[in-house]
């Protein structure tokens, strides 16, 4: 091995050791660097197509940086004051829910009081809305530190790169291009297309919920655009438990109209609007896959799994699609 090459690999097992370190070291702001890197890895080929037409590295980076800021902003400010404002509406929804609820079937009737239901309901919404009203200095902090890094990694976006092509043999760097073009296809099926839906979601739930006569339409046209990120299950939940909640109140006619026109508009019709023009072959994720690593990610690691688990399991599958080919080397373009 040449001094040339072995210095490169004692300067990559530092790296590890440092990245672990750090990691370990601002574990309570992890989530925010990792978003960060996997919307940098998104944004980089609008970066470059600027940069391919003239514009400096720095401005190109800057106007991507601030592009992707004022999407971030304009997505969830109004969920998040939408949710805050409406905390009185959503509880008022769990009051009038009667003080028992009776189910007949084959013969059998249970009764179940709600009273213990409405007052856990009630104590989560509040802790919900009072987390976001104290919350609300960290969350603008975890913004600005979002913005600089996002920045950063737009400047120099392939330091890292370099650096995996360096240390790798080149008859594994076929390897690297494959993964490459994985992560960046899921990552682009994560944010762009799952984003793209919950946005054509939101005018529709607005459309069937009016027309349904539900008293909170955005409050839940906001929720039916945050379940578009919820693998299989997404607005259908909603749909259910707004049918059962009729049914218990006396509405059966609007309960069947919201468990069939639920999942069918606000479900399925954003899906048809949406995917056919944005998915591609390297954005393919089976919905299957996807909901595996959604829900193993989310309870192993929190909030980051929601990237971080699919992200897995497409790199997973990604190794085992190469080695399937029998691990040969792919030839260089």
């Amino acid at each position: 091995m040449s001094t040339l090459r072995r210095r490169r690999y004692v300067l990559a097992a530092l790296f590890v050791a440092v990245a672990l370190l750090t990691a370990a070291i601002l574990w309570e702001v992890v989530e925010v660097v990792f978003f960060a890197i996997t919307v940098a890895y998104v944004l980089y080929p609008v970066r470059q197509r600027l940069v391919d037409r003239g514009t400096s590295r720095r401005i190109a980076s800057a106007l991507v940086t601030t592009l992707a800021f004022v999407v971030v902003v304009v997505l969830f400010s109004p969920i998040v004051w939408t949710l805050f404002r409406q905390r009185d509406a959503i509880l008022q929804l769990f009051r009038n829910l009667p003080e028992e609820i009776t189910v007949e079937a084959f013969g059998f009737v249970v009764t179940q009081e709600t009273a213990e239901l409405v007052a856990t309901a009630t104590e989560i919404v509040r802790d919900i809305a009072s987390t976001l009203a104290f919350s609300s200095i960290f969350l603008l902090l975890e913004l600005g530190m979002f913005t600089i890094l996002l920045y950063g990694l737009l400047l120099r976006p392939n330091a890292v790169g370099r650096a995996a092509f360096e240390i790798t043999p080149p008859q594994y760097h076929d390897v690297l291009r494959a993964l490459n073009s994985r992560i960046s296809g899921t990552l682009y099926a994560l944010y762009v297309i799952q984003a793209a839906t919950a946005v054509v979601t939101f005018p529709i739930a607005l459309v069937v919920f009016y027309i349904l006569g539900y008293s909170d339409v955005v409050v839940l046209s906001v929720i039916s655009a945050i379940l578009q990120f919820i693998p299989i299950v997404g607005p259908g939940v909603l749909a259910v438990g707004l049918a059962g909640y009729d049914f218990v109140i006396g509405m059966p006619d609007r309960a069947v109209g919201i468990i069939v026109l639920g999942p069918l508009l606000i479900g399925l019709l954003p899906d048809l609007l949406v995917r056919p023009r944005l998915a591609s072959s390297q954005a393919h994720l089976p919905a299957s896959l996807y909901f595996v690593g959604f829900t193993g990610g989310v309870l192993t690691v929190g909030v980051i799994g929601i990237i971080a688990g699919p992200l897995a399991v497409a790199v997973l599958v990604e190794v085992v699609d190469l080695l399937s080919d029998g691990g040969a080397p792919a030839e260089d373009d």
